[in-house]
């Protein structure tokens, strides 16, 4: 509104500069009125400076969708994200990352040294031997059964001692395969962290020398940022207008001028309480980074509508709590109709109400009939 406002005050100037004019030329008989009144229809005479001035043009009807804007925030992709987390305690040894470093997936992130890690080697070291013991014993009485000195119970006994110690021993094999990384071997006392996926440390909340006792800590944050989610704001009145699928654009501060695409892959089933407004989430391609968490953004989401007439908002004028057109109703003869308006768009005005296709309204200097 503050757009027309400013074309409406330049309009009434020009109303006053012309108003002028016709008073000058008042005493010319040559050059007849501006324009006659004739119980609100208004005609221009053949000599009339307004012809010059004037410019007529058809309203056209279209279906364009309408751009609602509601801000939003930029925002790592939580499928895209992994917390790392020591699997034992210890005391953390190296730290081979800093914060904001890009890391490829395995790539060692720190050295724990951690006393369980010790002990999951030596589990492993006595099913061994365990295992072997127990494999001796049962190809000894083997051999003793073959020779017909030994009950078959004592064979069967034996048996039994080697496949405990069989799965005693792959249960400590397991144990500590998941413990160091991707099965990569290390000191007996230490824990080597990688990284479980490519992407940026996000977050970092350990140091060299400092103690994780807390095995479900989060030692730092891995974000994979080449695509970003963009979370919009949408009022609860406008909740209906979007849904999954629909394509979002967004502009942002820190890029004036260029227009990043996404798509609308999540809405929210459930409305914010204190804000009442609804988390729509859509997925953008960031693969140079650019895209940032935490940075601000306004969120563009094209809702259909159905085909309506558009006038250029030149064409509109205040008339006091109204809104008018001039409409022509025969040649340079025009009447002032009542609008009424949808969204004021790029591209002009929608109008529910007052016109229809076809009709020629006055887009270019109709401030000037504007008595």
């Amino acid at each position: 509104m503050s757009y027309r406002l400013s074309q409406l005050c330049l309009a009434m100037a020009l109303t006053m500069s012309l108003a002028a004019c016709s008073s000058h030329q008042a005493g010319d008989q040559s050059v007849g009125p501006a324009f006659v009144n004739d119980h609100g229809v208004l005609h221009v005479p053949e000599k009339s400076p307004l012809r010059k001035e004037l410019v007529i043009a058809p309203v056209d009807m279209r279906e364009s969708p309408h751009a609602m804007v509601f801000p939003g925030t930029v925002e790592a992709d939580p499928a895209h994200t992994t917390n790392v987390v020591a699997p034992l305690t210890g005391r953390v040894a190296q730290l081979k990352v800093g914060l904001g470093d890009h890391v490829a997936r395995n790539q060692l992130l720190a050295v724990i040294e951690s006393g369980d890690m010790a002990q999951a080697y030596g589990d492993v070291a006595k099913a061994s031997d365990a295992l072997n013991l127990a494999r001796k014993q049962l190809d000894r009485a083997k051999g003793v059964q073959q020779a017909g000195g030994n009950a078959v119970k004592d064979l069967e006994s034996a048996q039994s001692a080697y496949n405990q110690a069989q799965a005693e021993m792959d249960r400590a094999q397991t144990r500590l395969h998941s413990l160091t990384a991707s099965g990569a071997a290390g000191a007996a006392h230490s824990i080597q962290i990688t990284a479980p996926t490519s992407g940026f440390v996000t977050t970092l909340a350990t140091s060299p020398g400092a103690y994780a006792n807390d095995a479900s800590a989060v030692l730092m944050t891995i974000s994979d940022l080449s695509t970003v989610w963009i979370t919009a704001n949408v009022p609860e009145a406008d909740v209906g207008f979007v849904a999954k699928g629909q394509a979002m654009d967004a502009t942002l501060d820190a890029f004036p001028g260029q227009v990043f695409h996404g798509q609308i892959s999540f809405v929210s089933q459930v409305l914010q309480s204190d804000t009442r407004r609804d988390m729509v989430r859509a997925t953008f391609a960031n693969p140079d980074g650019r895209l940032k968490p935490n940075m601000f953004a306004r969120a563009s989401i094209n809702v259909p509508q159905p085909a309506q007439v558009f006038v250029p908002d030149s064409s509109l004028l205040m008339n006091n709590d109204s809104t008018t057109v001039f409409v022509e109703v025969s040649p340079w003869t025009f009447e002032r109709r009542t609008v009424e308006l949808s969204y004021d768009e790029r591209a002009g005005a929608r109008v529910l109400k007052g016109l229809k296709a076809g009709d020629r309204v006055i887009v270019k200097g109709g401030v000037l009939l504007n008595d």
